[in-house]
């Protein structure tokens, strides 16, 4: 591919919720601009970007991919995103890359969830837009329902229809441009070339109003267009070109086109629209600080190199394959740059741009770019790149805190390295992925956004790093504690001859607040207990916590006081005296009214205003506490509660069925609280069971 300036470069992030067409939109675009020779199809695997096996098997967009192409004399960075909330990293990493987005619609379901979370998204970013209304030719299309519920659905910007269809469903067969007032028609049956003709005269009246009220969107863009327009002058068609570029690159403006990407009807319309009226990266720039002095900073396209990783794919046998947005200067190949974020310089062999899994080789990216660079050792996504001598640091990239959580483990022994470099892969690959190991229940636990997400995410692990493993529920970490004080002799004695053992405690166990831990100390007079025993006592004493007496988990919140005891000059031993501590705690648990522990989460969700009750009566069911609410504006409230563990390790799936996907939670550990004697009973009953089939 050849070089391009900035000023003939555009970067589009192609988005929607899923099984809009953002793919097949994608296919008709590289299709229209003769970079591929044949029209893909999701539905038959073949399309250019849904290149995955786990995207062919499922039908569903999994990963942003980039699909460049070059038309009128321009190169267009599209990159086609998933529509399904399991993979919202991919769609905020691409937020950050490109200048503008073509939010796709079916022109049968209209406005859905995702569609209104990622026109949130564009809000919050101050994205230009392009809107474009697909499956025209789909049973019960009706575009003017779908620009009905894009006005009343999705504030920020002034929708307005930029085409109109001709006709729809079996009927549909062309488009009409507000703009040429001229009705556009396939001329050959693969939709490359149009015909222009007159309006169909059963159109032209609603032809007519809708360009009157894209002037009206075009004029109030610009105080001399307002003028002109109040004034009864007609504008002429540059004039509304100029007012909408300037409205969209504001975000006032939201201009629809529609169309049909599998029939590639309006698709070269939408292309070049694109390039008439997505901004250029010349007129862009970025906000950063000195890594060093934080002072603020900006990069325009002409300042030193600067440049964003906005996406990370791990290949096992390429490495690691960073994609760059380079916002200032250029990049070439054979070269140094230096990452701002981790403090390291990087070497750079090839630059090149990737159209689906297809590379092709650059020899520059300029400013507004987007290329890959392969095996960079230190750098991830979210990371700065830059000139050295002149150092910049942009903000990371926000991605959602991941929720749903699963323990982990290989299903054939002797995988377990296999599956610690395939787990720090994907997270190298899935910034919403996670990996801890749990020190109370031992077990490797993963987390991300959803379980399909964690599926596709072994499903991958087993393709490209051939380890097979099993996710299950995570254990939840119980804990047990003392309720009551008691004084408790322990006395350990064996002879059997020569040295014997004898150690011989009295303890005493307090309980203590909740959330205080664990606490040991000695009240012994006269050297009833000698000194040097002292850390064998509380060693046993601590051995024997983690093992608690009703369920076997670890006992917490107590003090134990050393009060009493005796020993043997001779058979007396530290051994002897950590046995007999260890035996007293064990013992003194059991008459201290021990109680089972489970760990309170606290939670915070935001949903839907008219789906708080829902959600409240979902946390009574759950044995939740609700702590409070309140609306935060934009039709949503926040909901406050605190719930057990046990009853919300799987809430991100019960929430999105509660909300039909427009809810979201934060949560994090609070404290422990005792388990019900009812569900105490069963836990216990279960260790007991588990006890004696192991024995």
């Amino acid at each position: 591919m050849k070089e391009y300036k900035s000023c003939s470069i555009r970067n589009i992030g192609i988005v929607s919720h899923g099984g809009a067409g953002k793919s097949s939109l994608a296919e008709a675009f590289l299709y229209n601009a003769g970079a591929v020779n044949r029209l893909g199809r999701v539905d038959d695997g073949t399309a250019t970007t849904d290149f995955e096996p786990e995207e062919i098997k499922r039908k569903v967009t999994i990963s942003a991919a980039l699909a460049p192409c070059e038309w009128r004399d321009h190169k267009i960075n599209c990159l086609d995103t998933p529509g399904y909330a399991d993979f919202v990293a991919e769609v905020k990493g691409v937020l950050r890359a490109v200048d503008g987005l073509v939010v796709v619609l079916c022109a049968a379901s209209g406005v859905e969830v995702e569609t209104e979370k990622v026109w949130r998204y564009a809000n919050e970013s101050a994205l230009p837009r392009i809107a474009f209304v697909n499956k025209m030719d789909r049973e019960n299309a009706d575009f003017d329902t779908v620009i009905s519920e894009m006005k009343q659905n999705l504030s920020g910007a002034n929708i307005v229809p930029l085409t109109l269809p001709i006709g729809a469903v079996d009927t549909f067969k062309g488009i009409v441009d507000l703009v040429t007032m001229k009705a556009y028609t396939p001329a050959n049956p693969q939709g490359t070339q149009y015909k222009e003709s007159d309006i169909p005269a059963d159109l032209e009246d609603k032809a007519q109003e809708a360009r009157q009220a894209l002037i009206e969107a075009a004029a109030e863009t610009d105080d001399d267009l307002l003028t002109k327009y109040l004034e009864g002058e007609e504008l002429s068609d540059e004039e509304i070109r100029n007012g909408l570029i300037q409205g969209i690159s504001q975000g006032k403006v939201c201009p629809v086109l529609c169309g049909s990407a599998i029939k590639n009807i309006g698709v070269s319309l939408l292309l070049d629209a694109v390039v008439k009226y997505i901004p250029s990266p010349e007129s862009r720039s970025v906000a950063g600080v000195h890594p060093s002095t934080k002072a603020v900073l900006e990069r325009g396209n002409t300042d030193p190199f600067s440049a964003l990783v906005f996406k990370t794919n791990a290949d096992p046998f390429v490495g690691r394959l960073s994609f760059i947005r380079v916002f200032s200067g250029s990049l070439k190949p054979d070269g140094s740059l230096y990452n701002a974020s981790r403090d390291k310089s990087e070497r750079i062999g090839s630059i090149f741009t990737l159209r689906g899994k297809t590379q092709d080789s650059l020899t520059v990216a300029n400013a507004g770019d987007i290329v890959v660079v392969a095996k960079l050792q230190d750098t991830v996504t979210g990371d700065t790149l830059c000139d050295k001598d002149k150092p910049i640091l942009f903000d990371p990239i926000a991605y959602p805190k991941p929720m749903f959580t699963m323990s982990i483990e290989a299903k054939n022994k002797g995988d377990e390295d296999k599956l610690g470099n395939a787990l720090f892969r994907m997270q190298d690959e899935d910034a919403t992925f996670r990996v801890e190991k749990n020190t109370e229940t031992f077990q490797l636990l993963v987390s991300g956004l959803s379980d399909m997400h964690l599926d596709v995410i072994t499903e991958r692990m087993k393709r490209k790093f051939g380890v097979d493993v099993k996710l299950s529920d995570p254990k939840i970490p119980f804990r047990e504690t003392a309720r009551t004080s008691v004084k408790v002799e322990y006395k350990h004695k064996k002879q059997s001859g020569g040295h014997g053992q004898y150690g011989h405690v009295w303890l005493q166990i307090d309980p203590l607040p909740a959330g205080s831990g664990f606490e040991f100390t000695e009240n012994i007079f006269g050297g009833a207990v000698p000194r040097q025993y002292f850390p064998a006592v509380e060693k046993g004493v601590r051995d024997a916590m983690v093992n608690g007496v009703l369920a076997g988990y670890p006992l917490t919140d107590f003090k134990v006081t050393l009060v009493d005891g005796s020993y043997h000059d001779v058979d007396s031993s530290e051994m002897a005296f950590k046995i007999a501590a260890s035996s007293a705690l064990k013992k003194g648990v059991l008459q201290a009214k021990p109680v089972l522990l489970e760990p309170i989460y606290s939670l915070e969700v935001t949903v839907p205003e008219g789906s708080m009750g829902d959600i409240i009566g979902d946390f009574n069911s759950r044995r939740g506490r609700i702590l409070g609410m309140e609306p935060i504006g934009n039709g949503l409230g926040v909901v406050r509660a605190h719930a057990p563990l046990a009853e919300v390790f799987r809430y991100s799936i019960d929430l999105r069925s509660l909300t039909q996907g427009r809810g979201s939670f934060d949560m994090g550990f609070d404290h422990y609280e005792d388990v019900p004697q009812r569900i105490a009973d069963t836990i216990i009953a279960a260790h007991k069971k588990e006890k004696e089939d192991e024995e």
